[in-house]
């Protein structure tokens, strides 16, 4: 088996002995991995030898080719002076992963700038108009690997959603609650995303929109129950006059793993100040 570790080298050596690829004014015009290293990833490969790829990055990198070939691949980023350890415990097994991206990694710079929410024109372009299957001529519309994107050594099952109350006031609250299961052999952590999309709105709001999120440990076969709050601070959007309020109307309430990865969907309605609920 074969550990190779590739990415970018950050400006922090202070000697200047090896160019930095990465820090403070060090731009690239391009995503890919610099140099020769992807030609050394595809060598290995093509020797027949299991590859693990481990990246150290300080900005997303486009790794088109090795996210279709190379089975295991770990995001380290740039993870300091003890970051051999960690990464070793990883690699071992002696740690589960939990983590989560907190941004969208493109395919291409050609994507740039790349985010999960974005408009509903936007959606419209990803999904019908730029070719037959929803994307670029050239290849997919879809990120590389999406906001909120991470894989763990176990399984977890998200499932009975209920919000409660179904209907509330401008400047009430209610509760969004799922079951969390650990399905797998092996103790670990879930990161539940909850997302929000009000339907009708006087300004155009993104498709959906980050509104909470729980990280859950669990042991194999365990379950246990996961409440969010939606009140004003949570459905509230900024508004023509540049003022943050509370629209009544009808919300999608998308509960999931990632920003692509949706499992469950239920409804919220916000009324009128001062009418009564009618369900």
């Amino acid at each position: 088996m074969a550990v190779l570790v590739v990415g970018e080298h950050p400006d922090n050596d202070g000697r200047g002995k090896i160019p930095p690829t990465d820090g403070e004014a060090y731009d690239v015009a391009s995503l890919d991995l610099t140099g020769s290293q992807e030609d050394l990833v595809r060598a290995i490969h093509a020797t027949g030898t299991p590859v693990i790829l481990v990246l150290i990055n300080g900005r997303p990198l486009t790794i088109r080719w090795e996210a279709e070939h190379v089975p295991a691949i770990v995001e380290a980023w740039e993870p300091g002076e003890r970051g051999g350890e960690a990464i070793a415990d990883v690699l071992f097994g002696d740690y589960n992963p939990s983590g989560r991206l907190p941004i969208t990694i493109p395919r291409s710079s050609g994507q740039l700038p790349a985010y999960y929410n974005y408009k509903p024109g936007k959606e419209y372009w990803l999904g019908h108009a730029w070719s037959d299957d929803g994307g670029y001529v050239d290849m997919p519309g879809t990120p590389l690997y999406p906001f909120g994107y991470g894989l763990s050594y176990t399984n977890f099952r998200l499932s009975n959603l209920r919000v409660t109350p179904a209907g509330i006031g401008p400047t009430e609250e209610a509760s969004v609650s799922l079951d969390v299961t650990n399905t797998g052999r092996r103790a670990g952590i879930e990161t539940v995303q909850l997302y929000l999309h009000e339907r009708t709105t006087p300004v155009a709001i993104p498709v959906k929109s980050l509104r909470g999120f729980m990280r859950v440990e669990l042991n194999p076969g365990e379950t246990e129950t996961v409440t969010m709050p939606l009140g004003p601070e949570e459905l509230q959007l900024l508004d023509s006059d540049m003022r943050w309020r509370v629209v009544p109307g009808t919300f999608d309430v998308m509960v999931g793993k990632s920003s692509d990865e949706i499992v469950l969907k239920g409804i919220l309605d916000v009324r009128e100040a001062g009418v009564a609920a009618v369900r």
